[in-house]
């Protein structure tokens, strides 16, 4: 059993290699998914990090459609679709869940995070005697702001606790400051039995320190800790050593 299965509402993701159709075509000759046997999940937060081009995308969004979310995003009760666009990866995955089912559950993408706020508005305009669905999001029209406040409005009002929570790159449109809101926000989601897996660049949504970090790499997936990111290194050098750095950068080839 692994270390991260207690608690946890998704334990592990396991590759069906022998049902693989071929590994020499996309997305199975993405260096991660090709060397991946099984991913087991923190029961807090999970990180997957990486250069672009890894496939940190496209796995994660294989994780979150093999659990029946939408591969545009939202809870498990949306099934719009703008363009089938996902890979098949998801076919050849198989989640090992945990004994307690997830109350809650939210797939975030902040690349198609414009078509699912268009499809709430669409949702929300039906004749229905159910509350508008976007009062759980803080009741007031995504597309009526930035945004940044409208994804932060999401993690703020939308996510409730005793949740699986998905999220590709959510830092996209936040600041700073606001990815460090975030990080709060997640502490008291964590603390309410929520868990987290998360794909991003940032480094300060990286620092959960009760977490895994897997980095997809060309050879394949290593586990990792914050400080040995290229995230991490690298915004720590840029800002230690800036002037060096810049006269590196601006150096005639």
């Amino acid at each position: 059993m692994s270390i991260y299965e207690k608690g946890a509402f998704l334990r592990s993701m396991t590759l069906l290699r022998e049902e693989v159709p071929s590994f020499q075509r996309y997305p199975f000759n993405l260096s991660a998914v090709a060397a991946m046997e099984r991913l087991d999940f923190h029961p807090k937060v999970t990180y997957i990090v990486g250069e672009n081009g890894m496939g940190k995308s496209t796995l994660l969004e294989a994780v979150a459609v093999a659990l029946g979310f939408n591969a545009e995003g939202g809870t498990l009760n949306f099934n719009f679709s703008t363009a089938e666009t996902h890979s098949e990866l998801f076919q050849y995955l198989r989640p090992v869940r945990g004994p307690q089912k997830a109350r809650d559950g939210f797939f975030f993408r902040a690349e198609s995070y414009y078509n699912l706020a268009t499809e709430i508005e669409a949702l929300d305009r039906q004749i229905t005697t159910a509350p508008p669905i976007i009062d759980s999001y803080g009741g007031k029209s995504l597309h009526m702001m930035s945004h940044g406040e409208s994804f932060f409005a999401t993690f703020m009002n939308r996510l409730s606790g005793r949740g699986l929570y998905i999220m590709d790159e959510p830092e996209a449109a936040l600041s700073p400051y606001r990815q460090m809101a975030m990080l709060s926000r997640m502490h008291e989601l964590v603390k309410n039995h929520s868990q987290f897996i998360i794909s991003t660049h940032s480094p300060i949504l990286m620092a959960y320190p009760d977490s895994i970090i897997y980095q997809l790499t060309p050879d394949g997936i290593r586990t990792v800790t914050l400080e040995e990111t290229d995230h991490y290194f690298i915004m720590k050098e840029f800002l230690n050593n800036k002037e060096r750095m810049l006269s590196e950068l601006f150096e005639p080839n």
